[in-house]
């Protein structure tokens, strides 16, 4: 019998007890080839031997001081660690626990700042559908995930959401890339005039969508339009780096690869690897000077902000990053990964996409490949293709309502960072086995009914 309150209470857990590089080992002494890094976390996989020791070390010397009362100097290097390679203009940061603490700080600077300014009537968001960016109240009601929201609607600010960026659904057939990026970032001016501009505090999205749409990247230009139109009506960029930032898409910040610099961007995942908790909030230099030069503080806090283990930890982590060379590693191992994915699935008859950037990758799984239908959500093809992955000692990331929010399925993969050409092929092998062998199953099934 357990005591917590698990997060599905019926079905059983398996006991982590150990990890091993990009292994974990359960009480049973099985092994879990971790291709989904838990979700996109564990970037270094479970036994980084320096990280482990900056901890303990961080340890004996200080566990934890307020920062009410206190800064600490691992919070200190890791900002300026972090700012040092920040795209241009973010220039602070404050730490939180994790990403949902990192998106709501965001939510709340932006709100400040035009507060500081005497804009005091600005008061919404524009998020994009299908999008997710935490479990707070405030996270939640920008994220939009249907499925995620529905029983928390009632306590949920509203929130006016555009078309996501995702060309395998929705580019038409006439249109080029380029074209399709620029329509679809146009809802956002189309929204803010509908809206009114000068109520709007700013724009929140994923750089590259991770859970709800399984690593769905934006198309060449987007964000350069996006971040146009932010600048034509004063409103702020927010980017959700929580899953997509420190180095999973090839890059530290995903960003870099869209030429674009955001006034917030949230981070946190990869961050600290999952050695601890930890999330960041970086904020441009004109968002922090208006504040300073106003109230002088920042109405916002948690217990655990700048926690100088967590902060000792992460710093190790980047470091190691750098160090060990491994964002040329997710670049060239994410293209051996993408490639062995297209040779087991790009012809298989119910995978209609293989998407991505660096060591973050989906699949979509469709009924047919020519019409995109998406499977019937009874089905559950997400659970049972994570729960004979796990059988077969694979750890990945299949999650539901990839159209909307009850229709449709994907696999998310984002594997540590230092894995090579055996856990690839490992990864690929166990996961073309467990979709196939739920696909027969579900037909089967399908059969037996007719």
């Amino acid at each position: 019998m357990s005591y917590i309150l698990h997060r599905a209470p019926k079905s059983g857990l398996s006991t982590a007890v150990a990890g091993n590089g990009p292994y974990i080992i359960d009480s049973s002494g099985k092994r879990y080839l971790d291709a989904s890094g838990g979700a996109a976390v564990s970037c270094l996989g479970h036994s980084h031997r320096g990280v482990i020791e900056a901890i303990k070390a961080q340890l004996d010397r200080l566990p934890y001081a307020h920062s009410g009362f206190f800064t600490n100097e691992p919070s200190e290097a890791l900002a300026e660690h972090l700012v040092a390679r920040a795209p241009a203009g973010l220039e602070k940061v404050y730490f939180v626990s994790g990403g949902s603490e990192a998106n709501e700080t965001a939510l709340k600077l932006a709100r400040q700042y035009f507060y500081e300014k005497g804009e005091t009537q600005r008061s919404r968001f524009i998020a994009r559908h299908q999008s997710y960016h935490g479990n707070t109240l405030g996270a939640l009601a920008v994220g939009g995930n249907p499925g995620r929201r529905e029983v928390y609607r009632p306590l949920l600010k509203e929130t006016t959401h555009i078309s996501p960026c995702h060309a395998y659904r929705y580019r038409r057939p006439e249109e080029s890339e380029e074209a399709y990026g620029r329509r679809v970032a146009d809802e956002l001016e189309q929204a803010l005039l509908e809206l009114g501009p000068e109520t709007v505090i700013g724009f929140i999205a994923e750089t590259v969508v991770g859970a709800t749409l399984g690593a769905v990247p934006p198309v060449a230009g987007y964000f350069k339009r996006i971040r146009e139109i932010c600048d034509r009506y004063g409103v702020l960029l927010i980017l959700d780096e929580v899953m997509s930032g420190m180095g999973r898409t090839g890059t530290l910040y995903a960003c870099e690869q869209d030429g674009i610099a955001p006034d917030i961007l949230t981070c946190a995942k990869g961050l600290g690897a999952g050695y601890q908790p930890i999330g960041a909030c970086l904020l441009s230099g004109e968002i922090y000077d208006t504040i300073i030069g106003g109230s002088g503080s920042f109405m916002h806090g948690f217990t655990y902000i700048g926690h100088p283990a967590a902060c000792a930890g992460a710093l190790a982590v980047q470091r190691a990053v750098e160090s060990e060379d491994l964002l040329a590693r997710v670049r060239a191992q994410g293209a051996a990964l993408r490639a062995a994915l297209e040779d087991r699935f790009g012809n298989h008859r119910h995978v209609g996409d293989i998407r991505g950037r660096g060591l973050f990758l989906g699949l979509e799984l469709v009924q047919d490949r020519a019409a995109k239908t998406a499977f019937d959500p009874a089905l559950k093809l997400n659970a049972r293709i994570k729960a004979r992955a796990m059988e077969l000692g694979l750890l990945c990331y299949p999650s539901g309502g990839t159209l909307d929010g009850r229709r449709g399925d994907h696999v998310l993969l984002a594997p540590p960072f230092i894995i090579g050409a055996p856990e690839i092929e490992e990864i690929v092998e166990r996961l073309g086995q467990a979709i196939d062998r739920v696909l027969a199953e579900a037909a089967a099934g399908t059969a037996e009914h007719q």
